[in-house]
């Protein structure tokens, strides 16, 4: 398929009501309201050349913006493409669900996310800590920089509550990964969430909560999964 054709696909397959769920959650137009599912059900396996999720990206639409994530192959993606999608991605939800997702299987992985948490940008800052959660998730532990890890702990331990919005919910995040994902910081990961406590970030009309990084750790402890890498960032 061309892109021309996957967005003629992306608007028959959208609706109103998943339009107005989406843009609940900060989507902006254009947008179509196209269910995740949908996509992956009959477009995904269709696109085939690399080129047409980088030109789906490029529209701007909210729904083209998220296909070419499940598309596109991270180790395709250049750093300067992935600078310039986190620029123009419709909202911070592609930055976070997408183009942090994709840049964590890169081999620069955390140097986009220093970058990005370097911004005065809330969205920016947003990418990188999502970047750099992701990465904990995904990366064998050593390769991992655990100085740097314990001193991102740090950072947030300090500096949450004072945090714009929605990168109080990506800190709380990071501090979550840790926990979840590199067993060589677990004990202080549970430190850092004992100490910021419950994370209030303001959702909009949505029924999303923050989760208790606390709660959230305990509970991956006790199924056994501290360490338990996953396969993939982007779902």
């Amino acid at each position: 398929m061309n892109t021309n054709e996957v967005m003629q696909q992306l608007e028959f397959l959208g609706s109103e009501q998943t339009k107005n769920t989406l843009c609940k959650h900060g989507a902006n137009e254009p947008i179509f309201g196209v269910k995740i599912g949908d996509m992956k059900k009959f477009l995904v396996k269709k696109i085939k050349d690399q080129d047409v999720s980088r030109e789906l990206f490029e529209t701007g639409n909210y729904d083209a913006q998220y296909l070419a994530g499940l598309t596109i192959d991270p180790k395709e993606l250049t750093k300067e493409e992935l600078l310039n999608w986190a620029e123009i991605a419709n909202c911070p939800a592609i930055n976070e669900a997408i183009v942090a997702s994709l840049a964590a299987e890169t081999p620069y992985a955390t140097e986009l996310a220093k970058i990005w948490m370097a911004s005065s940008e809330e969205r920016m800052v947003d990418t990188g800590w999502s970047c750099y959660a992701n990465y904990l998730s995904l990366a064998p532990n050593e390769e991992i920089n655990e100085v740097e890890v314990f001193t991102l702990l740090e950072n947030v331990e300090k500096n949450i509550h004072d945090a714009k919005n929605s990168v109080k919910y990506t800190m709380n995040q990071f501090v979550i990964c840790t926990g979840t994902y590199y067993p060589p910081l677990l004990e202080k990961a549970i430190s850092v969430a004992k100490n910021i406590g419950q994370v209030h970030v303001d959702m909009g009309d949505t029924s999303c909560k923050v989760p208790l990084a606390t709660d959230y750790i305990e509970k991956v402890i006790e199924k056994d999964r501290v360490g338990k890498k996953r396969k993939r960032a982007i779902c």
